[in-house]
């Protein structure tokens, strides 16, 4: 310790004498005692090992975010698996009264959950026996869709509307599923513009025609018109509302922005269900 703080000092002096010497001005670190040295050090190495918990702990929730939005492929027999189950026989059960190939996932606000939803609902409704699924990512301003279900998207929905890739070109296949995806890979400046065209209508009737389902990831109601835009090209909606946190108020003001008449339901997320291993939902 004696010899690191011998050191500094002779560093300071040196550039004492540098800066007295020429025309610059520097401020001054005065290390007038080992123990004053010793005391910084101890405060320094406190304050770095909180900050290597907190990236620790911010690392580990994002991976265990990821798991969550991905839960029906990687523990299909979960709990959580057969909620996502049942709530595609429930959508399946309406099919069978009404067209329902487009299907739009939205919540009031970000963070209840609508990408985990439609993530899940997508991957178990691929699990159907000779079923064509597709998952389309509306979000062109946060995608997340492509990082959650580790693919990395070299041409996405903005190129396809603004006729720069065909839809072959821009629809992958996630691996170990029957699943395709159409990402985003390009974050135009005009998003509610291109979801609006008539592209995107012509899109989606081809969509309609090509899968069985097409399950569309929307961005939040509130505060952005590119979910009433895409539901109200979709043949229904699902509102997803987190459990303990989104208010009526919200629910009921998101609705009124929506088609009501196109709303198949509420996903309650977030809601601890007793005596069951898995309770994300």
């Amino acid at each position: 310790m004696a010899k690191v703080y011998e050191a500094l000092q002779r560093a300071e002096e040196e550039r004492k004498r540098k800066v007295a010497g020429g025309s610059e001005s520097a401020p001054a670190v005065e290390w007038d005692s080992p123990a004053r040295f010793a005391s910084t050090r101890k405060k320094l190495g406190s304050l770095f090992r909180r900050k290597a918990a907190e990236m620790r702990r911010s690392v580990r929730g994002g991976a265990e975010d990821a798991s969550r939005q991905r839960i029906a492929l990687l523990q299909p027999e979960s709990f959580t698996a057969e909620q996502f189950r049942m709530l595609r026989s429930r959508i399946d059960s309406l099919a069978a009264e009404s067209r329902l190939k487009t299907i739009a996932i939205t919540s009031a606000r970000s963070g209840d959950g609508k990408s985990n939803v439609a993530i899940n609902l997508a991957v178990v409704t691929a699990m159907s026996v000779e079923r064509s699924v597709l998952l389309v990512d509306c979000d062109m301003r946060r995608p997340m869709i492509h990082r959650s279900l580790g693919v990395q998207p070299q041409l996405g929905l903005a190129e396809v509307l603004t006729g720069r890739a065909t839809l072959d070109d821009a629809i992958l296949k996630v691996e170990g599923t029957n699943l395709d995806l159409l990402g985003v890979r390009m974050q135009p400046q005009n998003p509610s513009e291109l979801l609006g065209s008539k592209e995107m209508g012509a899109l989606l009737e081809e969509l309609a025609g090509r899968y069985d389902r097409t399950i569309l990831d929307t961005p939040a109601t509130l505060g952005l018109p590119d979910a009433k835009i895409v539901s109200g090209l979709c043949d229904a909606y699902l509102m997803v509302v987190r459990a303990g946190e989104t208010g009526r108020e919200e629910v009921e003001s998101a609705l009124e922005v929506l088609d009501r008449r196109r709303a198949l339901g509420l996903v309650l997320n977030g809601a601890e269900v007793a005596r069951q291993r898995y309770t994300y939902y």
